[in-house]
This record gives structure tokens, sequence and C-alpha cells, in this order.
């Protein structure tokens, strides 16, 4: 299994079912605090639900539509982030992201990040790197502005998370020429 390094503490690994156990407690005790921003926490209830949704994330990476990866803290699972899709033809990836709350005002996500906006410029050759984030997700939001990523719009109405319909921020990167 390939393995990415971010830094002195930090890296990705490809996902895998061997990481449901981990991501399934990781989920659960922050399962209300994650369900503010995201929409799946509420439909994966046990470890085997972690481990179908790698194995269908992992049919989209090794289609190469996606890039699902763990984020290794020290050695230890501690979140999810990656490429929710990658479009060759528009040369665009979707990133995507999430990290136990215990974990978090640490840095990890923005270096996190960071190398995932390397990785889509200088290996996948791609040209644009975006993020989809509701808009009261202040935390999130200030990742994507520390990255230097700009607003490109906001989707009204555009999921439904937590039983209400939230308004979706888009942010962009560019590849410089």
């Amino acid at each position: 299994m390939f393995k990415i390094k971010v830094d002195d503490e930090i890296s990705l690994c490809l996902t895998s079912p061997k990481y449901a156990e981990r991501i399934h407690y990781l989920v659960d005790v922050d399962r209300e605090y994650l369900s503010q921003w995201l929409h799946w926490p509420q439909y994966t209830r046990k470890p085997a639900d972690h481990a179908q949704m790698a194995v269908a994330r992992l049919k989209q990476y090794a289609e190469g539509k996606g890039l699902p990866l763990c984020i290794e803290y020290k050695g230890e699972i501690i979140g999810t982030a990656g490429f929710n899709s990658i479009e060759e033809v528009l040369q665009r990836a979707e990133a995507g992201y999430w990290l136990a709350s215990a974990y978090q005002g640490k840095g990890i996500m923005t270096r996190v990040c960071r190398k995932l906006i390397d990785v889509a410029f200088h290996e996948l050759n791609l040209h644009k790197v975006q993020l989809a984030i509701g808009e009261d997700n202040i935390p999130s939001r200030a990742v994507a502005e520390r990255l230097g990523m700009k607003i490109e719009g906001i989707l009204t109405n555009d999921e439904f998370i937590n039983n209400q319909i939230i308004n979706v921020v888009i942010y962009g990167l560019h590849r410089s020429a």
C-alpha cells in the first residue's frame, strides 16, 4: 500500500477496509459534530458501513476518478482526505476531508490539503482544485483561505445536511502557468 508523506508528523495512505474499525470509532465519537457539515455520518452506524464505503472509494480510485486517503498523524489514523472526484476532461479535482475533533487546531488539515494540491498539480497534472464547503462551516472555510483558494460562488439550497438545506461555497485554486 502506498503512502504520501506530508511532513515528519503526517502521512496519507490509501483507504482500505482494514481501517474501518478505527474510522468507525472516530466517526462515532464525533457523529454529532461531523453531521453539521457532512451527510454520510448518519448512514454509517457500524464498521461494516465504513468498510463498504472504502471498497466503493477504492473502485473509484481504480477507475482514476478519485483519490481516497486516510490521514495518519504520528502513526495513528485521525480522519480522511483526498479527491472526491477527478475530472480528467476538465482537469479538475474536488477535494474533501474530515478530521477527528481531538486533532483540530494543529494545522493538520491545512498541511494535508497543501500536499493534495501539490499532488493534483505536479503528479496528476490537473489545472484546478476545488472545495465545496457549507457556508457556515467557518473552520473549513479558513483552511481554504489559508491555502490561497478563492471563492468562485455560492450555490444556494445545494445540500441537505442534518435535516436542513444549506448553501455551499465553492472555493477554487488554479495551477500557476
